[in-house]
């Protein structure tokens, strides 16, 4: 077994087998709410980390996947380059992980799990000098309007840089960037944004200039990507304590 964290009554490890990948495509089918079970060709492709509770049988509690590259030269066979055009990225010299599908049981309300998960992540990260993280963060539902003060906070302070800048490419997009000239009501813009994407900005992520409406997966998704480099040193200091 492969463990890439314990903390407290949590434990991250990699998927070790077929069963370990069915037991994370269920939860995800239970946290997302699908009609069948939440499964694609990229969970060939992808190592899966586990987060279990260890104080109820090893319950897993959450679970996300993730793909290794080498370069951006790679970056066209990402989940992700599915629905954005990612060529600006294909320069980028360092090795990438797309981060993907993550989830936690709706059960479950511990904080402690998002931060094991990140925990899990960071020491993955350190272990094979990973340069970037990137995904797709979701918003759930595919209406805009209960969201607009968070894409205004996002197209305020969060843009990718303009090198990175993902294009338009999927069918149905919202462009919140151009759209929106509002300025965000703070407070509900953090009350809206999900947590993961919340977790990734607070790093230093920044996102896409537009919306994908994703209407399989019943979300609003936005390209985020967090370069290793730019995370602040406290939060870096902050991420490796929960690692360690």
């Amino acid at each position: 077994m492969t463990v890439l964290l314990n903390k407290g009554r949590y434990r991250a490890r990699l998927a070790q087998c077929e069963h370990d990948v069915i037991a994370a495509q269920t939860l995800r089918t239970q946290a997302f709410a699908t009609d069948q079970r939440d499964c694609d060709p990229f969970d060939d492709r992808c190592g899966h980390v586990l987060v279990e509770d260890l104080k109820a049988d090893a319950k897993l509690v959450c679970c996300f996947r993730m793909l290794t590259m080498q370069d951006g030269s790679e970056i066209g066979r990402s989940y992700s380059a599915q629905f954005y055009d990612l060529s600006a990225l294909h320069g980028f010299a360092g090795p990438m992980v797309e981060m993907g599908r993550f989830c936690i049981h709706p059960e479950w309300h511990d904080p402690d799990i998002l931060r094991v998960a990140w925990g899990a992540m960071t020491a993955y990260v350190d272990q094979n000098g990973v340069e970037m993280l990137f995904g797709c963060s979701s918003f759930a539902g595919t209406e805009t309007a209960e969201y607009l003060d968070a894409f205004a906070m996002l197209r305020q302070r969060h843009l990718a840089p303009k090198r990175w800048l993902p294009r338009v490419k999927a069918p149905d997009v919202f462009r919140f960037a151009s759209r929106l000239r509002r300025s965000p009501n703070v407070k509900q813009a953090m009350l809206r944004m999900p947590p993961l994407l919340r977790t990734y900005l607070m790093m230093g992520g920044w996102v896409s200039d537009h919306a994908v409406v994703d209407r399989y997966m019943n979300s609003l998704h936005v390209f985020t990507g967090l370069e290793i480099g730019a995370i602040p040193a406290e939060r870096k200091r902050l991420l490796r304590a929960v690692a360690g």
